[in-house]
């Protein structure tokens, strides 16, 4: 009687053991489940940037000499980059967008700083900034490079954005997420006799950037 008694208690532990096992399989199950669905409604797409126009109001480069490892080159470029938020049900944080110009990866302007703004759900934002660089440190091999390109009757820079965005959905907000934009900016000679110059370089056709979250 008694080995059946214990026969009987260790079935019972196998079977209580068996159904909490299944318990929590079927509960990891579900979250993995409503995580996944989570994901998929709710996943932000990348806002989208363009690059609307880019008028170079200034490009002078003195050359380096005897005295100066590098050249220094002065720069204003007036932008207007434009916004467009295609989520349907996630609202952007801009907290911090810091813009300015490069080229051939290297700054050429101080960074500009646009004003937090909230993008709700198919919401477009537009930004003017005027970036200028005045006196920036420039090798020489750019400053050949540049002047090659400004001879030729083109020039393509490119105007970069590097901020800090969050997320909003319903009222729950975010973390903070790293956002990098590049927009090329094509410039062209507006033709006539002779080199262009930098005052004679138009911007060329509005572009689409590149955004990294």
């Amino acid at each position: 009687m008694s080995k059946d008694c214990g026969n009987h208690g260790e079935d019972d532990i196998r079977r209580t053991c068996r159904r909490f096992l299944a318990f929590l399989f079927f509960l990891a199950l579900v979250v993995a489940v409503i995580a996944l669905i989570v994901y998929l409604v709710l996943r932000p797409t990348h806002p989208r940037f363009y690059l609307q126009d880019a008028s170079l109001r200034q490009l002078d480069v003195l050359t380096a000499n005897a005295s100066a490892a590098a050249g220094v080159l002065s720069t204003v470029l007036q932008v207007t980059v434009a916004s467009r938020n295609p989520n349907d049900r996630v609202g952007v944080y801009y907290d911090r967008l810091d813009v300015y110009a490069s080229y051939k990866y290297q700054q050429i302007t101080l960074a500009s700083a646009l004003p937090p703004v909230y993008q709700g759900h198919g919401d477009v934002e537009v930004w003017s900034p005027v970036l200028s660089g005045p006196n920036v440190p420039f090798a020489p091999y750019l400053a050949d490079a540049l002047a090659k390109d400004v001879q030729a009757g083109y020039l393509i820079l490119q105007v970069k954005i590097d901020g800090r965005v969050r997320w909003k959905v319903g009222s729950w907000i975010s973390g903070h997420y790293h956002i990098f934009v590049t927009c090329p900016a094509f410039l062209i000679g507006t033709g006539g006799n002779g080199a262009p110059g930098a005052n004679g370089l138009r911007f060329q056709t509005a572009t689409y950037c590149h955004v990294e979250v």
